[in-house]
């Protein structure tokens, strides 16, 4: 009987429909409402979201980020009501449900790969496909290009071919 009463509760105060689907790994823009006495404000807080936890009501997410060249953590409630919303800038490519370790990484090798998420409309339904690895170096750079940027050109292997014929035209 008391099961059937959380559930009632935790389905009436719920807010699924407004926040966008995100993952670990995932760079994200949170909207909070900070109440400074009489006044209210909305504050971004944007990082990397490095775990989420629990389920129903209680669920949380931790977001992490460098300020001033120290790491700064805060775990948001995804259903507080002082939570506004979430927005997903960048998606993440992770091989774990916790990003911990990003805790003893500094500059650029807190930096992760990009997922590239395709949206397929088929009929009714929107089908999320995701492309990782060589498929998404392809799509990556093919945007780059579409974008004017410049793309890298691949190094050549310098093996004892590449040694000798240097010496030779010097």
């Amino acid at each position: 009987m008391s099961n059937d009463v959380m559930a009632q509760i935790e389905a009436r105060n719920t807010k699924k429909d407004s926040l966008p689907e995100f993952e670990i790994g995932d760079t994200v823009d949170v909207s909070v409402r900070i109440t400074e006495g009489d006044k209210s404000r909305i504050q971004l807080f944007s990082g990397i979201v490095i775990a989420r936890k629990h389920s129903g009501l209680r669920e949380t997410f931790t977001v992490r980020r460098i300020v001033a060249g120290e790491g700064v953590e805060r775990i948001f409630p995804i259903h507080s009501p002082a939570m506004v919303g979430v927005k997903v800038k960048r998606h993440g490519v992770t091989r774990r449900a916790k990003l911990y370790f990003l805790r003893e990484r500094i500059g650029k090798a807190t930096r992760l790969k990009e997922r590239i998420v395709v949206k397929k409309e088929t009929g009714e339904k929107v089908q999320k496909t995701r492309k990782r690895g060589s498929k998404a170096k392809k799509e990556r750079l093919a945007r780059a290009e579409a974008e004017g940027g410049a793309t890298k050109p691949k190094k050549g292997k310098k093996g004892k071919r590449a040694k000798t014929k240097a010496k030779a035209k010097a």
